[in-house]
């Protein structure tokens, strides 16, 4: 049955990312609601549709009429999981914002928890950590596990490789996400470099309650290199030493045949001859793709290209079918 309307100002937002989520969206709303009426305090839930192809967007608006906390924002094409959340981010009103995904693989009812550690413990963000994964493949475990060590390593992050998108944060932490220039954000990775306040809240990770996962490997290589150029010099750095690498092995070559000629020696076969040009053709393309790594970031963002466009907001409030950036509106 409707119920009262939210509030001007809710003290909780919920930003949920959706991208063609039909057959998983029934469940996550009968799961969720309960959750959020239960905690008594003032809310809404935005639901980001990215560019849904299949009846998401239908099924969205027959929520909407019977759940008054309900807000629907789309966008005009799919722009991301990660572009995704920061349009809910940009257009929340809460003191306090989780980002859950619809999957419900993380359990709505963790919310409740997460709220009330943050205002026990007065931190600025509550992360949600897996205690067991075992519903997902060895294949993600191993390959979830080796990201983050990778992350801890070269970006020198204090991050748990059990931490993923799922988290609550204070107002103060979603403005400066916002004011934040920089495109393609990797929110799992902004979030920790703030350094504000934080704890964790442990739960079980669920299997996926319906459909099929819409992150395939080729968005996860793509967030990885995202992360990497994107909060990390360290394979530029590679790059610089494969050069002077090279630099002193083609020094030692050269004193090498210097050495060899005025002793009346020969010089090596073809077959040397070519493992050394592959060998150092390989690490000058390497290097070069490293380097086109940071030059195409570098170039997208002095094109200043919006990261999503908005399409529809169910609220009204905001500028219907204009592009917005992920800068904070004036």
């Amino acid at each position: 049955m409707p119920g009262n309307p939210p509030p001007s100002h809710p003290v909780l937002s919920v930003v949920v990312p959706m991208y063609n989520e039909e057959d998983v969206l029934p469940l996550f709303v009968e799961r969720l609601r309960p959750v959020l009426d239960d905690m008594t305090v003032g809310y809404e839930v935005i639901v980001v549709d990215d560019g849904s192809t299949d009846n998401t967007p239908v099924l969205l608006q027959r929520a909407l009429r019977d759940w008054p906390g309900l807000r629907i924002v789309r966008l005009r094409a799919n722009s991301g999981h990660q572009a995704a959340i920061s349009a809910g981010l940009q257009r929340s009103l809460g003191d306090w914002v989780v980002t859950i995904d619809a999957d419900l693989q993380d359990p709505p009812e963790t919310i409740a928890r997460m709220y009330g550690a943050a205002v026990a413990q007065n931190v600025d963000v509550v992360y949600g950590v897996r205690t067991d994964r075992t519903t997902d493949s060895a294949f993600k475990r191993h390959t979830a596990g080796a990201f983050y060590r990778l992350m801890r390593r070269l970006a020198k992050l204090d991050i748990s490789q059990d931490a993923g998108d799922f988290r609550m944060m204070s107002r103060s932490t979603v403005d400066a996400i916002v004011a934040l220039p920089e495109h393609n954000r990797v929110l799992r990775l902004v979030v920790p470099t703030l350094g504000f306040p934080s704890t964790t809240v442990e739960y079980r990770r669920d299997a996926r309650a319906a459909g099929e996962s819409k992150y395939p490997l080729s968005k996860m290589i793509r967030l990885t290199l995202d992360s990497i150029t994107g909060f990390s010099q360290a394979p530029l750095r590679f790059a610089t030493w494969f050069s002077l690498f090279g630099f002193v092995v083609a020094a030692l070559v050269l004193v090498y045949v210097v050495w060899s000629k005025l002793n009346g020696g020969t010089t090596s076969g073809w077959a040397s001859t070519v493992v050394i040009l592959a060998v150092f053709s390989g690490l000058q393309l390497l290097c070069l793709g490293i380097l086109g790594e940071y030059v195409g970031r570098t170039y997208t963002a002095l094109q200043q290209r919006p990261s999503y466009y908005v399409a529809y907001d169910s609220d009204h409030t905001g500028p219907l079918g204009s592009a917005e950036t992920d800068e904070p509106v004036d």
